[in-house]
């Protein structure tokens, strides 16, 4: 159960808190008696604080303290409106949230019901995180990781500075190409890659997305847009009821959807619940993406992404811990976010990798993938990985880094 502790001087919000449903408040008037108060016992291992706002200066001076020695509450401000600045200062100083200095007993009692339903994400302190599931690679692979990566890097050196030439010779721009990468345990973390592209290569993702294939998209069979014309989803404004009533009754008499057909209403649209179902399926399974032919690419960057070469900056990657020789490829953010379902979350807690197991297994071949095949695999190598299985992988990847498919 979590303990309430107020800090302040305030007759009427003691009065408020005195009244809050099972709740035994601790009443405190400065913050070395607060922060003795927020000690963990056998009952409460976690303290909302409500503090009072009072001076500025003597309140930073309050709030670093209880940082400084308490490491599990969550301290609510308890304040008339603020200004942008003193919003700034109060939260770099340690504030989590904040609440009306006039609260009502029911306000207060809902906030504090809410961060107790959610106890275990909304403290940062070691008694919440042993609760949560995390990865953590194995002594053996990270000390494989440094010694193989730094003498790759001591090995490859010559090939990093002619390809860093090649590079700026043919077009303007940096010659490492940054990019936000979701690794393991959907942490995110500067990827790193010899820039093989223009300039303003993301600018024109999906520009190109239109006009190019997509490897990992399903293809639509024939007649699949006529039908889907047909059975689409009913959106409309919702501004006039009598025209959105007629227009619904119109759509289920053309469409023939039954009295057990759920409708979906939002603010501006109305959809049947199949035909959104189906429109997140359709996105989760098309969450990787990869053109083909893809026009972006320079002369260069099709030569190093052919060998692979445009890969080698992530050795670096590899050496200051963001991922591992083998496991499952980082992806970018427009991608992870779309594999948040409990179905997909497995891939992220495994090692994140170079190579892994779906490039020796379909990119060698030279073969096309679904998303769904990519997935299945990835998180294979999340359950089965070990030392012999990384060593076979490793191996297939030399014989598999010359890519096939122009992509």
């Amino acid at each position: 159960m979590i303990g309430i502790v107020y800090l302040g001087n305030n007759p009427q919000t003691e009065e408020r808190l005195k009244y809050i449903p099972g709740r035994l408040v601790q009443l405190t008037k400065n913050y070395k008696d607060a922060a003795s108060a927020c000690s963990p016992h056998v009952r409460n291992e976690h303290f909302i604080v409500f503090f009072e706002k009072n001076v500025r200066t003597e309140d930073i001076t309050a709030i670093t303290y209880l940082r400084k020695k308490c490491s599990n509450i969550y301290i609510i401000l308890l304040t008339e409106p603020l200004n942008d600045e003193e919003r700034d200062i109060y939260k770099k100083c340690g504030i989590n949230d904040t609440l009306s200095l006039s609260a009502s007993v029911t306000e207060l009692n809902k906030k504090i019901q809410f961060i107790s339903d959610r106890e275990g994400i909304m403290f940062d302190d070691q008694v919440s995180k042993k609760h949560i599931l995390r990865f953590k690679i194995p002594l053996w692979k990270r000390l494989f990781d440094i010694v193989f990566s730094g003498l790759a890097i001591i090995i490859l050196s010559p090939v990093y500075i002619l390809t860093a030439i090649a590079i700026k010779l043919e077009s303007p721009g940096p010659v490492l190409f940054k990019s936000k990468r979701v690794g393991t345990n959907y942490t995110i973390f500067d990827f790193l890659k010899f820039r093989s592209m223009y300039s303003d290569a993301e600018k024109r993702l999906k520009e190109v997305s239109k006009t190019a294939g997509n490897q990992y998209a399903e293809k639509k069979e024939e007649g699949e847009e006529d039908k889907a014309e047909t059975h689409a989803t009913i959106t409309a404004p919702l501004g006039d009821e009598a025209e959105l009533a007629m227009l619904a009754m119109g759509a289920e008499s053309d469409m023939m959807i039954g009295d057990e057909e759920v409708m979906l209403v939002g603010d501006d649209f109305v959809v049947a619940e199949s035909d959104f179902s189906k429109q997140k399926e359709e996105e989760i399974n098309n969450a990787f993406v990869k053109i083909e032919n893809d026009p972006r690419v320079t002369k260069v960057g099709r030569f190093i992404r052919k060998y692979s070469i445009d890969e080698l900056p992530q050795l670096f990657n590899i050496l200051r811990g963001d991922m591992s020789i083998v496991g499952n490829r980082p992806l970018p953010l427009y991608e992870a976010e779309k594999l948040t379902a409990d179905s997909s979350i497995d891939r992220f807690m495994a090692p994140a990798g170079l190579t892994g197991l779906w490039q020796v297994e379909e990119r060698g071949k030279g073969g096309a993938m679904s998303a769904e095949e990519r997935k299945q695999l990835d998180i294979t190598y999340g359950q089965t990985y070990n030392f012999i299985l990384d060593m076979k992988i490793i191996f297939r990847t030399l014989t598999a880094f010359v890519q096939k498919e122009n992509v």
